[in-house]
């Protein structure tokens, strides 16, 4: 059974008429990466702010460890929060910054200086300490905040898209580092990003926001091979989707048509209207149709090579020739078989890898 740390129960705020969060039940687990996902004003942010308790929820509750704690203060939390500014005082040392929360809370000096040290050394940075946030790279000021919230022992770490301000290269250097300290300190993390490969990439969970509604939750594997939606399937990453005319469902099985072919997945129509959806990565391109099931006439629109790899975006020949797809091959398979803008191919894929989806 999991260990909740902390239960988000119902949790709702307006701003006026706005709804920013509607419902929102969360359970956080003690020592998770939680990645709180979402498009910009979904409610992610928000929600983070409830629970560093920066803002009080319209309604709903939140419980930590069996206690009720919607109504304690930010300061009566023992969060700790990284925001996406460093937020560094420029006058003090990169030492004295990280030791700003243990003066606030009169700790000793001798112990302030283990505990500084400690979280130097956690981030990489005990080299740096006599240096000013000037004098560090961006990516370094950041690991400084990042030592700064977790030096006093938090019971929880609360991060909000820190890592946006950063250039790609720094950005998944910092991801690896993130994964790291997570593993050595063993805090629970809430993360805040909009960005879909940083969730997959570092989390245990990920939550997904959108409109101020929880759409999924869980492990990153598994909101991507099983989205809940076709907002969840298409914000996760590509996905090529096929709305099925004539949808009917049998022993685990929907098939139906699109373009004049019949296509299957396994599902469930429940009296909706649906789509079958299938990743890039598992898709098949060739010059002829593989048997009569699961195979997509196209022709080839866009061409961007990529180095190793080269994307492609096609049109179906048939059956809305305005839907964009996507697909990606090995730069030299691409030469081989000499695909090129206005080229006439199949696309295929086994049924197995397809998902169907509520048409949204």
């Amino acid at each position: 059974m999991a260990d909740v740390q902390l239960e988000a129960i119902e949790i709702s705020k307006r701003f006026g008429q706005f709804t920013a969060l509607d419902r929102i039940s969360i359970g956080i687990e003690r020592g998770e990466f939680l990645t709180l996902l979402g498009p910009s004003g979904s409610g992610k942010t928000t929600f983070l702010n409830i629970l560093a308790g920066f803002e009080g929820p319209s309604a709903g509750r939140l419980v930590q460890d069996g206690q009720d704690v919607t109504a304690r203060p930010a300061e009566q939390r023992n969060f700790g929060m990284v925001f996406q500014g460093y937020a560094l005082f420029p006058h003090m040392t990169i030492a004295r910054n990280v030791a700003f929360p243990l003066r606030v809370r009169k700790i000793p000096a001798e112990e302030q200086r283990a505990k500084v040290a400690r979280a130097l050394e956690v981030v990489g940075l005990s080299a740096q300490a006599e240096k000013r946030p000037s004098q560090l790279s961006g990516g370094q000021q950041q690991r400084v905040a990042l030592a700064r919230a977790l030096v006093f022992a938090p019971d929880m770490l609360l991060l909000d898209e820190p890592l946006s301000a950063l250039d790609k290269n720094l950005r998944e250097q910092l991801q690896i580092e993130l994964q790291r300290i997570h593993r050595e300190v063993k805090t629970t993390f809430v993360f805040v990003t909009h960005d879909q490969s940083e969730a997959l990439a570092m989390s245990s969970r990920i939550a997904i926001f959108d409109h101020g509604k929880l759409q999924q939750i869980g492990a990153p594997a598994e909101v991507y091979v099983r989205p809940a939606s076709q907002f969840v399937a298409e914000f996760l990453g590509k996905i090529n989707l096929f709305p099925l005319q004539a949808a009917a469902g049998r022993d685990g099985v929907v098939e139906g048509g699109f373009g004049g072919r019949r296509l299957r997945a396994p599902g469930a129509v429940n009296g909706r209207d649906v789509v079958l959806g299938v990743r890039p990565e598992h898709v098949e391109i060739t010059r002829a149709p593989h048997g009569e099931d699961n195979a997509v006439e196209a022709v080839v629109t866009g061409v961007a090579y990529h180095g190793a790899s080269v994307a492609l975006t096609l049109s179906p020949a048939e059956g809305e020739a305005d839907r964009v797809l996507s697909l990606t091959v090995p730069a030299e398979r691409w030469m081989e078989q000499g695909l090129d803008q206005g080229q006439a191919v199949w696309l295929s894929w086994a049924p197995e890898r397809g998902m169907i989806l509520p048409k949204d």
